[in-house]
Parts: structure tokens; C-alpha cells; sequence
């Protein structure tokens, strides 16, 4: 947990976070123990910004990997901020519920597994 933590604090200085200076972080270690990273990039407009879990699946899954084993969030204020609600609708797309998130607090985490954050995901069988 701490090294992923430790991952997503240090991405934070690669943020472009102009409008709410407010630079997150996120690590996310695929099940071969691979950890991608990813912070947010804000846009003027907003809804074009990307947050950092995003940034941090994305790359993962471009490089092939469907499988994942833990996440790690930070803020630059180590507020424990979780994932937004559309973070954790893409994060369920390839986590399980289980998935343990880990929330930067500065002298600890909170733990949560992604299903007690988003219950009653979207799923594909749902799409059927």
C-alpha cells in the first residue's frame, strides 16, 4: 500500500491542474504487480479534463492489461479524496468489486474496496 501511495504522490507534480490547483494522483497495480500511474490534466472547458484514475487505467490498458489488484488516490492536500463516480464506473469495467482503493490522509489511508464505493455498478450483463 505505501509504495503505490508513495507513486501516486509523486505523479502529482506532473499535474496540469490551472483552474482548481488541486493535483491528484492515482497508481493502479495490474495483477503481474505492474504499477501505472496518472494525475489529472484540466482543460478550460472542464468536461474535457481527465482525471488521474483515468489517465492511470488508460495507459494500463493500452499497454494490455485487464486485470487489477489495487489502486492508490492522493491529493495534493492529502484530504483522502476516493475516485468521482465516473472514475469508479470505468475502474468497475475491468476491477471486481474487491478492488482495495486507498485514500492518501498524510499519515495513513483509508481503505475501501471499489463495490462499497460504487455499489450497483453498470455492468455488461446489464447491457444484454
Amino acid at each position: 500500500m505505501n509504495d503505490l501511495i508513495e507513486a501516486a504522490r509523486e505523479v502529482q507534480d506532473r499535474a496540469h491542474v490551472p483552474y482548481s490547483d488541486y493535483p491528484v494522483g492515482a497508481a493502479l497495480r495490474t495483477a503481474d504487480g505492474t504499477v501505472y500511474v496518472g494525475c489529472n490534466i484540466e482543460n478550460a472547458n472542464y468536461s474535457n479534463s481527465l482525471h488521474a484514475e483515468e489517465v492511470a487505467i488508460a495507459e494500463a490498458v493500452k499497454q494490455g492489461h485487464r486485470e487489477f489488484d489495487a489502486l492508490a488516490v492522493s491529493s495534493a492536500r492529502r484530504d483522502g479524496v476516493t475516485p468521482c463516480g465516473m472514475c469508479r464506473q470505468t475502474l468497475s469495467e475491468f476491477c471486481d468489486d474487491d478492488l482495495p482503493v486507498y485514500c492518501d490522509e498524510g499519515d495513513g489511508a483509508s481503505e475501501y474496496a471499489l463495490g462499497e464505493l460504487l455499489p450497483n455498478t453498470i455492468t455488461e450483463e446489464m447491457l444484454e
